[in-house]
């Protein structure tokens, strides 16, 4: 099935070459215009026909949905200590529940990428969800796993296990141009495979404050609560970007929705499954636009670029010798014409990869080649497993005093439990932060990246052993996942 691209304008256009028909009533529209109609009218029942299978409604469960991990149990409390809960129960006013939590429900949309059950959403849709549950368009139910996060960007990857094929769509390759037609699948309010239509409206948005890191499509195809997570296709019916967020006063739809490109969210994608976060370079400096005024303080000619206002101590920047008050022109022989497109596309890139950047430094042009690091903050501060309902960091990342404090040398190896969820299977097992984890399913953890092998590892059992260190005595920890 081929479409050939088009726009509004081409309906328009349409109508206004054909008319209607002179000898006819001035109440009959002309049957030439009729066939242009209903051939776009087919084309669009095509598009949601061949992709609306792929669009699933994702329902998440949190028991405790307004407690954040920093109000989860605390070692220091000897009411949290296993053997005094065993014998005393939990004590009124110290913060326990008197009963099990009241569950709350939250849903939205995703769609399968691939025949295996890989499900592309966002990432506030399954943020601290104790089950997941994913409901495709026959109304077949399967539970879910989360197999990665990405905060920055609000995009999430959670997988099914199907004895099927399940039915998928694609990305699309093609550069995406304002005024082309553009259809938002979703379940708006719970109302599974709701088709609606518009154009691409603008490219680029970004300072919305909805996420990190932002290039977003914005379009006048309806989106409503619950849309999020669900595809925005092009009339080949490929996918040109997530829908994510809407612009309103009133909570629905008011003809601004938003969505995360599909080459961003393909990155993210790709990452997620492959190692379950996402790695991304690391330059070094601080940034700022700069404009007319600055522009002539400076003897720029014209805005473009990007300010270096400070290059942070051992990193890339500085041992490629970049310097405050170097002014960023082009990368990889690209102009810099917006800071956040230039954040974003290094963003983009792997750590390792080298960038060629040409400065201007006082008054002259020269190039400088950097090689990025990993970025600091991804995948080392936090890894959250959502199922199960914990917080690790690796100790380097931890406090000295906050060591001290659960009696952790920072030499040891292992990582360090940083939160518990309230309600979550990890609780309920006797996981309690400060606890140093030493081991999963019998393989030592040194690092994130161990800990992310190893719960990758064993996905498809059921139950996740752990070996874990508290207050001087070492154990074994068991927690069913299935």
């Amino acid at each position: 099935m081929h479409f050939k691209k088009t726009g509004l304008w081409f309906l328009l256009f349409s109508i206004s070459l054909f008319g209607t028909d002179t000898n006819a009533d001035n109440n009959t529209v002309d049957s030439k215009t009729i066939n242009v109609l209903a051939q776009t009218s087919k084309a669009f029942t095509q598009i949601a026909h061949k992709a609306t299978p792929s669009v699933v409604f994702i329902k998440a469960e949190l028991s405790d949905a307004n407690r954040s991990p920093q109000d989860s149990a605390t070692p220091f409390d000897f009411f949290n200590d296993e053997f005094f809960r065993h014998f005393f129960g939990h004590p009124k006013g110290h913060g326990f529940n008197q009963g099990p939590p009241e569950p709350q429900i939250s849903g939205g949309s995703g769609f399968i990428v691939n025949p295996d059950g890989y499900i592309l959403t966002n990432y506030h849709i399954v943020k601290d969800a104790n089950k997941i549950t994913v409901i495709l368009n026959d109304k077949e139910e399967f539970d879910a796993k989360v197999i990665g996060t990405d905060p920055r960007t609000d995009l999430a990857v959670v997988k099914i296990e199907s004895k099927t094929k399940l039915p998928y769509v694609t990305f699309s390759s093609e550069n995406l141009e304002v005024g082309e037609w553009a259809i938002a699948i979703g379940n708006p309010f719970a109302l599974q495979s709701t088709v609606t239509v518009g154009i691409i409206s603008a490219k680029g948005r970004n300072n919305l404050r909805i996420s990190d890191l932002e290039d977003f499509i914005q379009t006048d195809a309806a989106i409503n609560p619950g849309n999020s997570g669900g595809p925005l296709i092009n009339i080949k019916g490929e996918v040109i970007g997530v829908n994510t967020a809407i612009i309103s006063r009133s909570g629905g739809y008011m003809g601004i929705g938003f969505a995360i490109p599909s080459p961003m969210a393909q990155h993210v994608m790709q990452q997620l499954i492959k190692n379950g976060s996402v790695k991304r370079g690391y330059l070094g400096v601080y940034l700022q636009p700069i404009d007319k005024e600055m522009a002539e303080a400076l003897n720029l000619e014209k805005t473009d670029g990007a300010l270096i206002s400070s290059v942070t101590k051992n990193s890339p920047a500085e041992k490629a010798d970049l310097k405050e008050g170097d002014i960023i022109i082009e990368y990889n022989n690209k102009p810099v014409k917006d800071l956040s497109v230039f954040r974003n596309e290094l963003a983009l890139l792997d750590p390792g990869a080298s960038v060629d950047l040409k400065i201007i430094r006082k008054g002259k042009k020269q190039m400088v080649s950097v090689k990025l690091d990993p970025h600091p903050d991804d995948g080392v501060a936090v890894k959250k497993t959502h199922q199960i309902g914990f917080e690790v960091s690796e100790l380097k990342d931890v406090p000295a005093n906050t060591l001290n404090q659960f009696g952790i040398n920072g030499n040891t190896d292992g990582l360090i439990i940083t939160a518990v969820k309230r309600g979550s299977l990890a609780e309920r097992a006797g996981l309690l932060p400060g606890m140093l984890i030493l081991q999963v399913n019998q393989q030592k953890v040194k690092c994130i990246a161990d800990f992310q092998t190893a719960i990758k590892e064993t996905e498809k059992k059921k139950h996740l052993l752990l070996l874990v260190r508290y207050q001087n005595m070492t154990r074994f920890i068991t927690i069913k996942t299935q």
